[in-house]
């Protein structure tokens, strides 16, 4: 099985390379035939020696939507995971650690606005619905002023607008969710007429445009006839009823006036639900004689979700001065609560009874206005603005109520709350992008932002600054350095999104993270087929929050999570390479990571590991992946991906010694993270298959003609096709070490209608 992994490992990057040299020689007859393709070629890539963009990707949409995808459900994060520099928090997670920065280290933006939380179902999948994304680019460095309040990356994630031409849309159903999807024009009725009257050959175009898409899984309904058989064969006199699903809503709707201004207004809505609902009613007949009956209720509930909107207005003064000015409305909240009911009733002792709920919840809401101007010149392209944005931060209530009936007849209720906080965060930005002479760009920008909360206001002056010399018209030279600050923190646990998560902000005593990052590469653009890149970077960070020892979610109450977390430092370092393909028939990327990545918590009265440096847990050296796909005709085109990586390291205790005074063994852990879990590797396949619509280019199904491109897509993938059992957590069993994975072989099959 090794040889074959190795060959599976070798052969894919021969074949990139062997696409690349064959398209390069390739004749004119065909480059004309691949239309859309040479429409790619005149846009400049972010990455590409031209651009003074260093440390940063544009995740092509067209390449994410083909590529195989766990459940048959394509997600941007995960396609995300495989580039270089960026590494998941565990198996089958949206979880994203970027240069050896955490999960709360991104800057997650859905047409601008920042997100707390982007996954579903546990981290399993992220809250983007592909098929009304747009554009997807992903800051590993170097970052633009105009983004700030995340050490590690940004991921900017813009929605379409829709066609102002034609309709668009979908339906699809896979093995977990079922999607729709409908976006284009809004006619006037001065419009209608005309398109009516038009033979087709003269475009009609509409001013205002539309997008809408939903999706919703059905875990539920699967779930529901298991749990009657449950109910029906084990709980005799009972029922129970359980289940989860999850949901989301994205719609933008945009208005282009005569002046080319623009007005849009962008919404997102998605919520997790998970329930439980359990009756039994039972009696039994007591050795003494009489009986006895029991009686009990449980209910159980969680949800979790977003809300977001968005209204901007684009607004062009001059021909080389434009203004973007924009408000959003941000909130995020979980709610975990349980009631449960339960009686007793016998002869001899009568009535008793116990009544117990428990409400935890969490909640944080953002209003912001932003202003962002820019101005175009021959040498000079100059971004500048300002916002403000006012945060609510709730991150803990609680309420328990206990009533006990019979013998003690005790009853009392408890109410914690940590209250709610108020943040205030303003900044202003200007950067200005210099380009002399062709062979040198220099892009250099200023960020400046103060945070209030309470009585204590913490300012930050961040600099940037990145160089671009161009060695050659296909090879350039880039160097950046970038200086960050972060004034939110996440506790966690877990390597995934779970109701325990508190998102808290910076205080007296816990000052905002800092980052500096400085790094430098060369950008080669190969034949015009292809871009490789190769980037080393340096990164320290400051004021990075850990539980202590021991410590961890529960437990905490009222203000108290200040005094269970340290703060410490970290730094991390590495060398990248990225060749990505665009066009031609075989496309995709390789990437590959070597780093290291550290933590030091030394400071009095928040040590973590007696003071000396430890691995981070997302600490891996070699990170690996190839993604390809390969159209073989128009009907039928393959898509493979391949992942290596070093294990994740995990906290375990190695040894053993008997305590006299305890008498009792005692587990001895030498230091954090002192284990590393076995490598992890994978490789995933799909088959798609296009179907035209059998009257595909007949005008006569729809006045308009909007459905003549029409087509079923048939969609099979194999997640993890030699059912590689990957570590997801290892535990200590007596003297055993034990490794818990997830998923095996996985095959899906997914349905979908597209016109």
């Amino acid at each position: 099985m090794h040889k074959y992994r190795l060959l599976i490992l070798l052969l894919l990057p021969l074949c990139l390379f062997a696409q690349v040299t064959r398209d390069s020689l390739a004749s004119k007859d065909t480059v004309s035939f691949r239309i859309r393709e040479v429409e790619v070629l005149g846009h400049q890539s972010i990455s590409s020696p031209e651009s003074s963009q260093m440390s940063a990707v544009e995740v092509p949409m067209l390449q994410i939507q083909t590529i195989p995808a766990l459940g048959g459900e394509i997600d941007v994060l995960k396609a995300i995971q495989l580039l270089p520099g960026v590494q998941s928090a565990s198996e089958g997670s949206t979880g994203v650690y970027v240069r050896g920065g955490g999960p709360d280290e991104n800057l997650i933006m859905l047409d601008g606005v920042p997100l707390y939380n982007v996954s579903h179902a546990m981290g399993m999948f992220s809250v983007f619905n592909a098929d009304i994304l747009q554009n997807v680019t992903l800051y590993k460095g170097n970052f633009p002023a105009r983004y700030g309040s995340r050490l590690s990356s940004v991921i900017d994630v813009e929605q379409t607008a829709g066609s102002n031409t034609m309709w668009h849309g979908g339906v699809s159903v896979g093995l977990i969710s079922a999607k729709l999807n409908v976006q284009g024009p809004i006619f006037t009725g001065e419009q209608l007429r005309a398109r009516k009257l038009s033979d087709q050959k003269d475009t009609i175009v509409a001013r205002t445009t539309f997008a809408i898409a939903a999706r919703r899984t059905y875990y539920d309904a699967l779930l529901a006839p298991l749990m009657a058989v449950v109910s029906a064969n084990e709980l005799q006199g009972g029922s129970a009823v359980g289940g989860y699903y999850f949901y989301d809503v994205n719609a933008k709707l945009q208005h282009r006036f005569k002046n080319n201004d623009r007005l849009s207004a962008s919404f997102y809505m998605g919520d997790d639900v998970i329930y439980i609902r359990y009756k039994t009613d039972e009696s039994y007949p007591l050795p003494e004689g009489g009986s006895e009956r029991q009686q009990a209720k449980l209910g159980l509930r969680w949800t979790s979700g977003n809300i977001m909107a968005k209204l901007q207005y684009d607004h062009r003064l001059r021909e080389n001065l434009s203004m973007q000015t924009h408000v959003h409305f941000l909130r995020f909240g979980y709610n975990l609560s349980e009631q449960m009911n339960a009686t007793v009733t016998s002869d001899e002792s009568g009535k008793s009874s116990l009544d117990q709920t428990f409400d935890y919840k969490s909640k944080l809401i953002d209003v912001a206005a932003h202003t962002d101007w820019l101005y175009d010149s021959e040498q000079h392209s100059v971004h500048f603005g300002a916002g403000y944005e006012m945060h609510m931060f709730r991150p803990q209530i609680g309420n328990l109520m206990f009533a006990e009936m019979g013998i003690s007849e005790l009853n009392f209720d408890t109410l914690y709350t940590s209250g709610t906080t108020f943040g205030h965060e303003a900044y202003v930005y200007a950067e200005d992008t210099y380009k002399p002479v062709n062979w040198f760009t220099l892009n250099y920008g200023l960020r400046a932002s103060l945070y209030g909360i309470k009585d204590k206001v913490y300012p930050s002056v961040e600099p940037r600054i990145g160089m671009r010399f161009l060695l050659h018209k296909d090879v350039a030279l880039k160097a950046s350095y970038s200086y960050m600050s972060q004034y939110v923190h996440l506790l966690s646990n877990t390597s995934i999104s779970s109701p325990t998560d508190l998102w808290v902000p910076v205080t007296a005593d816990i000052p905002p993270m800092r980052s500096m990052q400085v790094a430098a590469g060369l950008s080669y653009n190969i034949l015009q087929q292809a871009e490789l890149s190769v980037e080393g970077y340096y990164k320290r960070s400051t004021n990075l929050v850990e539980y202590k020892e021991g410590a961890s979610f529960f437990g905490l109450s009222g203000s108290g999570w200040e005094n269970k977390v340290a703060v410490g430092d970290g730094w991390s370092y590495g060398v990248e390479l990225l060749l990505q393909r665009k066009i031609g028939p075989v496309t995709g990327w390789i990437g590959y990571t070597w780093s290291r990545t550290m933590r030091q918590f030394d400071r009095e009265g928040m040590v973590i590991n007696n003071g000396k440096p430890y691995h981070a847990k997302y600490d891996r050296e070699h990170d690996l992946s190839i993604t390809l796909q390969y159209r073989i005709t128009p009907k039928f085109e393959i898509a493979g991906t391949f992942v290596y990586g070093t294990g994740s390291r995990a906290t375990l205790a190695m040894q053993r010694y008997f305590e006299p005074q305890e008498r009792d063994w005692v587990d001895y852990i030498s230091e954090r993270n002192n284990f590393q879990m076995p490598d992890y590797h994978r490789l995933d396949l799909a088959l798609n298959w296009h179907l035209p619509h059998k009257r595909s280019g007949d005008s006569a199904l729809s006045k308009g003609g909007w459905l003549k491109d029409a087509e079923h897509l048939v969609s099979l993938s194999v997640y993890n096709v030699y059912c590689h059992r990957n570590p997801y957590m290892m535990i200590i069993e007596g003297n055993e070490l034990k490794q818990i994975s997830l998923f095996p072989i996985l095959p899906t099959v997914s349905y979908a209608f597209k016109f």
